[in-house]
């Protein structure tokens, strides 16, 4: 019988097989257990020289991973050095602040031709060159702007708000024009020449620079008060680009006040300008031109510097020191008859600086029903 795994003849004869072919291999049971075995992966059976077909990511590169991380802290030290950078080096020059001028100043007397008239307020402003002006903050209309080379139509129109306040605050209120607190014409200026603007005020002086009526329109409370509040108004006011950081804003307008005679007040003029009359107004009629200088930072803090202030007033004696106030002649008064002295250009020391002009004739009220 044959074996299990032989065929169903028996081995063809010659060929191997059967266990005579094993016989010289002998297996001991011990060296079986004590064998190792060990399998191949299949990148140790292709070999040390095979290339794999798809190469490793490392874990920084991974979607959804570190990588975006890292970027982000690159682009942002580049932001950041990029901002030092341009901080350190930036091509622009910072605008740059106006520069606090002084003061320049001047007031001119205008003595009248005659007696001052005197009447009601509403017949003598109705009977003046001052009968179609309009009431106080309404009188100043800013104009039409235009857009500059520099400057928007809206910083030119703040500009020109600014030059209303001002003008507002300095020649209408009657806080203002009555000797009272001066603060809001103060708050308007820029700080560079808050000192000039002080010193002006506790100590005017006609030098040029330290008038108080070259700041404001002031009347002496002891000599004059006001007859009618509302003030008469009539200019003009402009806008022009002075450089890249700076508008200049020029205002030339003309106020209208109706005023009285306080009680027990001594003649404005003197002994020869005659008593005022008792119960009648008479009109102060006082010209402001002004240049005012605005900056950026001046428009953000709504401030500005007053570069140039020429005023005329009339009816004044020309006699008249109105470097601290006005105090106009009343009406049944007239001018005396002396001028200023007269300036020699060769002497030494200070030089008089006195004006007087003459109140046209035209410019004087004919009421209809004048108080004598």
């Amino acid at each position: 019988m044959t074996g299990p795994g032989d065929p169903p003849e028996g081995m063809p004869d010659g060929a191997p097989g059967g266990d005579d072919e094993y016989r010289s291999v002998v297996f001991d049971e011990r060296f079986v257990r004590a064998a190792r075995l060990q399998e191949f992966s299949a990148d140790e059976r292709l070999g040390e020289h095979h290339a794999p077909a798809v190469r490793t990511r490392h874990t920084w590169l991974r979607p959804g991973g570190s990588r975006q991380a890292v970027l982000l802290v690159l682009l942002i030290v580049l932001a950041f050095g990029t901002a030092v950078y341009m901080g350190i080096r930036h091509p622009y020059k910072a605008p740059e602040a106006v520069r606090a001028q002084p003061l320049r100043s001047s007031v001119v007397p205008l003595a009248p031709p005659g007696t001052v008239p005197g009447a009601t307020p509403d017949d003598l402003v109705t009977h003046s060159p001052a009968a179609g002006y309009r009431i106080g903050a309404a009188g100043i209309n800013l104009p039409v702007v235009q857009r500059s080379a520099h400057f928007s139509d809206g910083q030119i129109v703040t500009a020109l708000t600014i030059a209303k306040d001002y003008l507002v605050r300095s020649s209408v209120d009657p806080a203002t024009l009555t000797g009272g607190a001066v603060r809001p014409v103060r708050l308007l200026l820029n700080t560079g020449q808050l000192d000039q603007f002080d010193r002006s005020l506790g100590h005017p002086d006609d030098n040029g620079q330290d008038a108080a009526t070259g700041w404001l329109v002031r009347f002496d409370p002891k000599r004059v008060r006001l007859a009618d509040p509302h003030v008469r108004v009539n200019g003009t006011l402009n806008a022009t680009e002075l450089s890249a950081d700076t508008l200049d804003v020029a205002a030339d307008y003309t106020f209208v006040y109706a005023v009285r005679p306080a009680p027990g007040a001594p003649a404005a003029g003197g002994q020869h300008s005659g008593r005022p009359t008792p119960g009648a107004a008479s009109l102060v009629t006082v010209r402001r031109e002004l240049h005012f200088r605005i900056g950026r930072d001046d428009l953000t803090d709504h401030r500005l510097v007053v570069v140039q202030s020429s005023l005329q007033a009339g009816p004044l004696a020309c006699s008249s020191k109105p470097a601290d106030a006005l105090r106009p002649l009343l009406a049944g008064q007239h001018a005396d008859s002396d001028r200023p002295a007269g300036t020699d250009p060769y002497a030494r020391g200070r030089a008089n600086a006195s004006l007087c002009g003459e109140l046209s004739a035209t410019s004087q009220p004919t009421p209809s029903h004048p108080i004598r």
